[in-house]
């Protein structure tokens, strides 16, 4: 599949992953800082941004994409870092492919099975596409139904574009994504990649309990944990100048 993507900078290849619902677009103005040392590559996952939409939402496909995306791109190695879903999607191209990725950083996320934790937001993201709202105002206030924080909110409606005929829509694949969140919510899987690996979790999140260690361990035994004080699952975005530095000062480490 060809993905969709945004380029910056120059260097060593690093690869960036955004998290479900989300979009290349969510690390652009750290992609400009981390461009000062590296050819930075921001990519929207399957079914998501503007990428092309399939049925099949597994993380081996998705780890399959971005492979071909390597080849189409003459890329042989590279770093790879993904927040959330883009975290697993990053260890499961690690776990298939090691001798392609250097280093591995996955953000606020580890390789277990998670509970269904989204069945609000897809219940709110199908309320609007329903409601076929005016303006993103109005889908803004229908979304308001189904996910209390406004800053949610706003991050998913990002997702919703003009079509051709003028009414809104959202491009992710929600029906999709839907139907597919067993893959979602399920653990990476292979054989156990050695190389240098970062696990950067947020002080405020359970997204990575200690209680997931060994299973971190038990697939990336060279891993290394780090806490980032102050943030919950959005780390990169509530502390970027603190994700930055710690994520230069392991990719930068020989």
């Amino acid at each position: 599949m060809k993905l969709n993507f945004d380029q910056t900078g120059s260097g060593p290849g690093l690869i960036i992953l955004h998290g479900l619902f989300g979009s290349a677009s969510n690390f652009r103005t750290l992609a400009r800082q981390f461009g000062e040392h590296y050819t930075v590559y921001c990519l929207d996952l399957r079914n998501h941004g503007a990428s092309p939409h399939d049925g099949d939402v597994s993380l081996t496909a998705m780890a399959a994409d971005i492979s071909e995306f390597m080849d189409s791109h003459h890329i042989e190695n590279t770093a790879l870092m993904g927040h959330s879903l883009g975290g697993k999607v990053a260890m499961q191209m690690a776990l298939t492919y090691p001798h392609r990725i250097s280093k591995l950083i996955a953000g606020d996320i580890a390789p277990v099975t998670y509970p269904h934790h989204h069945d609000r937001i897809f219940k709110g993201l199908n309320a609007v596409t329903r409601h076929g709202p005016a303006s993103r105002k109005e889908a803004g206030g229908i979304l308001a139904d189904y996910v209390e924080i406004p800053e949610v909110r706003l991050f998913l409606l990002t997702n919703l574009v003009r079509t051709k005929d003028g009414s809104l829509a959202w491009r992710i694949n929600v029906d999709g994504l839907a139907r597919g969140y067993e893959h979602i919510a399920g653990k990476p899987h292979g054989t156990p990649y050695t190389r240098p690996a970062l696990f950067i979790r947020g002080a405020l999140s359970d997204y990575v309990k200690d209680a997931y260690f060994p299973a971190i361990y038990e697939l990336f035994p060279a891993a290394e944990m780090s806490t980032l004080a102050g943030t919950g699952h959005w780390l990169h975005a509530e502390k970027p100048k603190e994700f930055a530095e710690i994520m230069l000062k392991f990719l930068g480490r020989e």
